[in-house]
């Protein structure tokens, strides 16, 4: 796989990678990849991170069901950072974030504090074992 070879892993063996669903534009996540998790992503069609707090491959929706399909793969003009655009599943509209929202970028800056703008999809603890 040389295509994984133009990749500018830092020097831990990750990347950063954003996931965008792919009909609305939705910034839905940001994560790691090391190479297998990127390879694996490639090959399987599903997105698959690494987690840096478990130190292990993590495919998305493991535990939650809230798999993230994979239509295409970017690298960005300096190398460093991929792009997923993702259809989110397991619920609708998709959840993406383990506080149970569509994305993770729920919070904005409004009057000087971070304030929730989307709503919680469905309860985290009904999601999570």
């Amino acid at each position: 796989m040389q295509w994984l070879d133009h990749v500018k892993w830092d020097e831990r063996g990750l990347i950063p990678v954003i996931a965008q669903e792919a009909s609305s534009g939705d910034v839905l996540m940001f994560a790691w990849m090391n190479r297998e998790a990127l390879a694996r992503t490639a090959q399987e069609g599903r997105a698959v991170y690494f987690s840096r707090s478990r130190n292990k491959l993590w495919p998305k929706g493991e535990e939650s069901g809230h798999v993230q399909t994979v239509h295409e793969i970017r690298l960005d003009c300096d190398n460093d950072v991929i792009l997923l655009r993702v259809t989110q599943l397991g619920h609708e509209p998709g959840i993406a974030c383990h506080t149970g929202r569509h994305s993770c970028f729920f919070l904005r800056l409004q009057d000087g504090a971070w304030q929730p703008c989307e709503p919680v999809l469905k309860d985290p603890a009904t999601i999570y074992k």
